[in-house]
C-alpha cells in the first residue's frame, strides 16, 4: 500500500512515516502518533516539527529516477540542462538553456562546466535527491 499524499511505500503500518498521513486521510504525528490539527506546523503533544522523516525511521525512500542517467546527462548534455530537466528543476535546467541558446553558443562553455560538475557531483554522491525530495537509485 502507498500514502494517498506522498505515494511512500506504507508497509503494514497505519500513518506514513514520511508524512505522517494516515490511511483514514487524518494527519498524524510521525513521532509519537497523535492526531495533528489542519495547518499545524509543529505537534501540539510532542512540539515535533510536522512533515519530516523521524530519526528512528531508517528506511531510505528512493524515487523513480536513476542517479545514473543523471549523472551521464550532466557530463554529456549538461549545457542544455537536460540533467536538470530530468531531475526535475525546471528553474536550473531553463537557466542552463538559456544561456547556450540566447548566447549562440559562445556562453556554452559556462553551462557545460556548471553541468559537468553536476554530473560528477551525482555520480559521486549516494543521497542525491530529486525536486521532489526522493533519493535517486542507482
Amino acid at each position: 500500500m502507498y500514502c494517498r499524499k506522498c505515494g511512500a511505500y506504507m508497509e503494514g503500518v497505519a500513518v506514513c512515516p514520511r508524512c505522517g498521513e494516515g490511511r483514514d486521510g487524518a494527519r498524524y504525528c510521525t513521532y509519537c502518533s497523535r492526531p495533528l490539527p489542519d495547518n499545524a506546523a509543529f505537534c501540539p503533544g510532542c512540539g515535533a516539527q510536522v512533515n519530516t522523516v523521524p530519526p528512528y525511521y531508517n528506511g531510505s525512500i528512493y524515487g523513480t529516477k536513476s542517479r545514473i542517467a543523471a549523472g551521464v546527462f550532466g557530463i554529456v548534455l549538461g549545457a542544455f540542462g537536460v540533467h536538470n530537466f530530468y531531475l526535475g528543476y525546471t528553474s536550473k535546467a531553463v537557466a542552463q538553456l538559456l544561456i547556450t541558446v540566447l548566447s549562440l553558443g559562445i556562453l556554452s562553455f559556462v553551462s557545460a562546466i556548471w553541468g559537468l560538475v553536476e554530473g560528477i557531483t551525482i555520480l559521486s554522491s549516494r543521497e542525491y535527491y530529486d525536486a521532489q525530495g526522493y533519493l535517486l537509485r542507482d
